[in-house]
C-alpha cells in the first residue's frame, strides 16, 4: 500500500508539474505580466524589469523537476526542492486568496484560469503528495543507474525546456489561450449573447441616525422599500457602494475601448473594419523595439499606398508621449489609444502585428517574424 501511494504521488506530482512548467512557458511572457503583479504586492518592483527571465527560469525548474521526479534521479534533492517550492506557492496563494491581493494565481497561465482558493486548495493536495514523496524519497530508485546517462538527459530535460520558453518568448506562444487568438471574431467577444444575463448588482447605502447615533447598511432596494428615506433622522454617509449579487455572463473581451486623442471612441469603427487592415501594438512606447517600429512603417507605407490598407498603432501610452514618438520615428500610421491590460492580451509582444478583416483576427505575429510586404501581399492583399 505504502509504495502505491508513493508511485501515485510521483506520477501526480510529476505530471503536473510538467504539465504547469510547459503551459506557463508557451506564454512566459503572460507569466511574467502576472509575477509583476506579485511583485507589486509585495513592494518588489525593482524584479518587475527581471520578471519575464525570472518566468522562464520558473518554468524551467518546474519541467526538470518534474521530469526528474518521475525518472527517480538524484530523489533526495529532488524531494526537497519540491518541498520547499510547494510550501512557498501555498503561502502565496493563501495570502492571495486571504487578502484579495492578486485575483488569479497564473498557475496554469490563461489556459486554465484558477481562483486564489482554487489554486489554494491544488497546492494543499500537492503538498500532502509532496510530503509523502519526501518521507519515501529513500524508497524512490532511478529508472537508470549510470550517472553520466542520469546527467545526460537531465541536461537534455533542461535545455529543451529552457529553449521552449525562449523560443515562445521570441516568436509568439505555440498555442494561444487568449481572446484575440487567430480566427476569433472579436466583435461577438464583447457582447452578451442573447439569452444570457449580466452581472445583477444593487447599491448599498451607508445610513446613520442624527438622534441615536445608530448606523446600518441598506440596499437601495430596501432603502425604496422601507421607505426610510422619508424619515428626515437618517442620513447617507459618504459614496453610496456597488456590490454584485448574482454571478452573470462575462463577455470574453471586456475591457477593449480604442478612442483617439481627444477621448472619441473609435472600438467599432476600428475592429469591424470589413477590409483588411493591420494593428501594431505597441503597449508601452517606452519599452518597444524602435529597429522593429521602423520596418513596420515602412510596411504600413506600402500598404496603404499599393492597396490602400488601413494601419493604426495602438498603445496605453499618454498623448503626449504618442505625440512625441511620432516625431522621433516619422510615423506613418493613425495612432490610437487603448488600456494596457487588453493591448498585452492582443499579441505577446512589443510590439505586434495584427491582421485582421471584418472583425475576424486573420493572422498575428511578433515583431522578430513579421513577414515582408511582398509576402504578405502574396498570401492576402492580392487576392
Amino acid at each position: 500500500m505504502r509504495n502505491i501511494v508513493l508511485r501515485f504521488s510521483r506520477i501526480f506530482v510529476g505530471a503536473l508539474f510538467i504539465f504547469s512548467g510547459l503551459i506557463k512557458a508557451n506564454d512566459p511572457l503572460g507569466f511574467g505580466y502576472k509575477l509583476q503583479e506579485y511583485f507589486e504586492v509585495f513592494h518588489m518592483n525593482f524584479l518587475s524589469g527581471m520578471a519575464t527571465g525570472i518566468a522562464i527560469l520558473l518554468c524551467t525548474l518546474e519541467i526538470v523537476l518534474g521530469a526528474l521526479l518521475l525518472l527517480g534521479f538524484w530523489s533526495k534533492k529532488v524531494a526537497w526542492g519540491l518541498l520547499l517550492l510547494i510550501i512557498f506557492f501555498t503561502l502565496l496563494t493563501f495570502i492571495s486568496a486571504a487578502f484579495k491581493v492578486v485575483t488569479s494565481c497564473g498557475c496554469f497561465g490563461d489556459a486554465i484560469p484558477l481562483t486564489p482558493w482554487q489554486s489554494f486548495t491544488k497546492d494543499l493536495v500537492l503538498l500532502a503528495m509532496i510530503i509523502v514523496i519526501f518521507l519515501n524519497k529513500n524508497l524512490i530508485h532511478p529508472l537508470f543507474k549510470k550517472e553520466a546517462t542520469q546527467r545526460n538527459i537531465a541536461l537534455l530535460v533542461t535545455v529543451v525546456s529552457l529553449g521552449f520558453g525562449l523560443y515562445t518568448y521570441n516568436v509568439l506562444p505555440i498555442i494561444d489561450f487568449l481572446p484575440y487568438k487567430v480566427g476569433a471574431h472579436i466583435p461577438s467577444l464583447m457582447v452578451i449573447p442573447p439569452g444570457e444575463k449580466p452581472d445583477e448588482f444593487e447599491i448599498m447605502y451607508h445610513l446613520k441616525n442624527k438622534k441615536t447615533k445608530e448606523e446600518k447598511d441598506m440596499s437601495d432596494k430596501a432603502y425604496l422599500q422601507t421607505e426610510i428615506w422619508k424619515d428626515n433622522n437618517w442620513e447617507i454617509i459618504g459614496e453610496p457602494a456597488k456590490r454584485l449579487v448574482k454571478k452573470g455572463f462575462e463577455p470574453k473581451i471586456k475591457d477593449l475601448n480604442i478612442t483617439d486623442a481627444s477621448g472619441t471612441d473609435y472600438t467599432k469603427e476600428l475592429i469591424e473594419n470589413p477590409y483588411y487592415n493591420l494593428i501594431f501594438v505597441a503597449y508601452d512606447l517606452h519599452a518597444t523595439n524602435e529597429a522593429a517600429i521602423g520596418k513596420l512603417n515602412a510596411l504600413a507605407l506600402n500598404a496603404t499606398q499599393q492597396f490602400n490598407i488601413r494601419t493604426v498603432l495602438l498603445t496605453s501610452n499618454s498623448a503626449q508621449d504618442a505625440q512625441v514618438f511620432i516625431k522621433k520615428n516619422n510615423l506613418f500610421s493613425e495612432v490610437f489609444f487603448a488600456d494596457a491590460v487588453p493591448l498585452k492580451s492582443m499579441v505577446r509582444a512589443n510590439p505586434g502585428v495584427l491582421l485582421m478583416k471584418n472583425g475576424v483576427v486573420i493572422n498575428k505575429w511578433h515583431y522578430h517574424n513579421v513577414p515582408t510586404f511582398d509576402q504578405l501581399s502574396r498570401k492576402y492583399f492580392d487576392k
